[in-house]
């Protein structure tokens, strides 16, 4: 059987500082990621992981249908809605496909999306990740709200497992480690509930004409995804799971 081929989108980012030391004052910049522990999750032969960080994807990510059917997954984490709408084409006054539609359609036709939690994920942090009333919204098991959707939890939140017997959650044994935050969303009434946080939807998933998509309200690493979490065996298990579902290989 051919691998899974999987491309996670976004989870990128750079971060300038400034730094005063007394009279004087200087400025530096870090780029960072935050894939590391996905791609260990799917280290195994049958996946072939790929990643657009958030910088190269306003450019780079596909504008024709064709250039998607490669992927049998895609997922979005920490990416906002813009960065998908304005291609540098469309700041230069050109007219450009929308690659959010082109995504809907691309899921409609058979593909597996999923969307990660996280500050730019769904509405995010002072709504600015902006996929309310978007053509993903329409797709995803969840509806999003119009305002800054996290929910912070530096106290640790435990999911609740809802339906132990689904494939994704399947064989994963045990109290999950508390998570520190996730974005809170509304489970459609055609969506079906695997995990909760609160009375929250953690982990959710939908049929999407020929498609899959899938929801994971937390983060894929720190911080909402803190290390114990991260270590825990169900980390890589849900991830494989989950992987192999939107792909409909289980």
């Amino acid at each position: 059987m051919s691998k899974i081929r999987v491309l996670l989108v976004g989870e990128s980012w750079v971060s300038t500082s400034t730094h005063v030391k007394g009279w004087d004052f200087f400025s530096s910049t870090e780029y960072s990621v935050g894939t590391g522990y996905l791609v260990q999750a799917l280290a195994a032969d049958e996946f072939e992981f790929g990643h657009m960080p958030s910088h190269i994807a306003a450019a780079s990510f596909p504008t024709q249908l064709e250039d998607l059917k490669p992927y049998d997954v895609i997922l979005l984490s920490d990416i906002g809605a813009n960065t998908f709408l304005l291609h540098p084409d469309t700041s230069a006054g050109k007219i450009v496909p929308n690659r959010l539609k082109l995504l809907q359609t691309w899921t409609e036709n058979g593909g597996g999306l999923g969307m990660c939690g996280g500050y730019l994920s769904f509405s995010g942090i002072n709504a600015s990740a902006k996929y309310y009333r978007s053509p993903i919204e329409a797709i995803l098991p969840v509806n999003l709200y119009t305002f800054d959707d996290r929910v912070e939890t530096p106290e640790g939140v435990v999911a609740t497992l809802i339906d132990a017997n689904h494939p994704i959650v399947s064989g994963i044994t045990g109290e999950w480690p508390p998570l520190l935050g996730y974005n809170e969303l509304m489970l459609k009434p055609e969506a079906h509930l695997i995990v909760s946080a609160g009375n929250d939807p953690l982990l959710a998933v939908q049929t999407v004409g020929q498609g899959r998509t899938l929801i994971w309200a937390s983060d894929i690493g720190p911080h909402w995804c803190p290390p114990p979490f991260l270590a825990w065996s169900g980390y890589a298990q849900l991830w494989q799971q989950a992987i192999r579902w939107l792909a409909k290989r289980i």
